[in-house]
This record gives structure tokens, C-alpha cells and sequence, in this order.
């Protein structure tokens, strides 16, 4: 585990094992270029193997994007208790193994722990639920885990600012969840009307 300065904000960001990896690399990448934002990083075991098939990126690499990385089995790491103060949790990509482990309160793993915290805290907890289509307990999942005062955040892209590469729109949906987290972005692009 590594540490740095003491951080004007901590995000804690889950990488779960829902295809879309991508979103949670290119969040770690924007918070990582912003002043006094500390990233706390878990991946589940199937996380890893996603952000190797689809981005090709070496568990080192993702890694050094994040200030503290944990393991998904530390249940005892700082992320994993109340008294550890965090702005806010993004699940990017959260699976609906995940989703429902939210849901249903169950602290299983560091992901889902450091997420029933985040609840029970009442902090900002943003899932990007990735799947489709939906069946009834997705979607009976997604209800309670928003009855909660979780964000479900599919990232479902914008075509109103022309994107025209998959890179644009995920900085889209990341954009989206930057604002979320009430974080700043100079180059997030904005609809001013027609």
C-alpha cells in the first residue's frame, strides 16, 4: 500500500468485473489530474482480468494511476471502516454481481464493504451499472440500491457533442460522474441549448 499528502478529497474507485473496464481506468486517469484528490483503488479478480483483455494494461499500470491500492480481500484496509473519512465512491464498471451485493447489504468482498460504508455513512456512492438488457432483478437491484441514496449511473453516451471516437464518449460518461462528485473539470463538454 502506498500513501501520499494528505488530500483536500478521497474517492475511492472499485474496478468490478463487468466488461467496461475502460470507465474505471479513465476515471483514475482524470482524478489523477486534479489538485488535492486523493484515489483509494480495489479491483476484484475479475476486474483484473477485464482490464487485461480489453485495454491490455498490466495490473502495475493501473495501479500507479491510484495514490492507495488495496487488495479485494483486505476487508480490515482503511476504505472498509466508517471512521475513514472518503468524499465519495464510484463503482466503474459495476457488475450486477456487485450490484447486488449493494443491494442486498452484503459486505463480501473490499468492493461491496467499502460500498455498504459508503451507504451507511451517507456518502456518495455511483454505480456504472453495465449490462443489458435488464431482467426484473436488475432492475428490483437497482431500485433498492437507489432507495438507499446510491446513484445508479449507466454509462449510456451522449451523441449531442458529436463524439467521434469510443475515447470521447467515455469521457463523457466520466465527465458526468466528475460532476457527480462535485470534482472540477476544465475540458468537460456542456449542452447550452439549440
Amino acid at each position: 500500500m502506498t500513501t501520499s499528502a494528505a488530500p483536500g478529497k478521497r474517492i475511492t474507485v472499485a474496478i468490478s468485473g463487468a466488461s467496461g473496464a475502460v470507465y474505471g481506468v479513465r476515471l483514475l486517469q482524470r482524478l489523477r489530474g486534479l489538485a488535492d484528490v486523493q484515489t483509494h483503488l480495489v479491483v476484484s479478480d475479475a476486474g483484473w482480468l477485464n482490464v487485461q483483455q480489453e485495454l491490455g494494461m498490466p495490473c502495475a499500470e493501473v495501479e500507479a494511476l491510484a495514490d492507495v491500492m488495496y487488495p479485494v480481500r483486505d476487508i480490515g484496509s482503511a476504505i472498509a471502516s466508517g471512521s475513514f473519512r472518503c468524499d465519495g465512491m464510484v463503482i466503474a464498471p459495476c457488475s450486477m454481481r456487485t450490484l447486488a451485493a449493494v443491494a442486498l447489504g452484503l459486505s463480501d468482498n473490499l468492493i461491496t464493504r467499502a460500498a455498504d460504508v459508503t451507504l451507511k455513512e451517507r456518502r456518495k456512492l455511483i454505480l456504472m451499472v453495465r449490462e443489458t438488457p435488464l431482467n426484473l432483478a436488475h432492475l428490483r437491484n437497482m431500485t433498492s440500491v437507489t432507495e438507499m441514496g446510491g446513484i445508479v449511473f449507466p454509462p449510456v453516451p451522449g451523441f449531442y457533442h458529436r463524439p467521434q471516437t469510443i475515447d470521447e464518449m467515455v469521457d463523457h460518461s466520466v465527465s458526468r460522474v466528475l460532476d457527480l462528485l462535485g470534482l472540477p473539470q476544465a475540458d468537460a463538454v456542456r449542452w447550452n441549448g439549440l
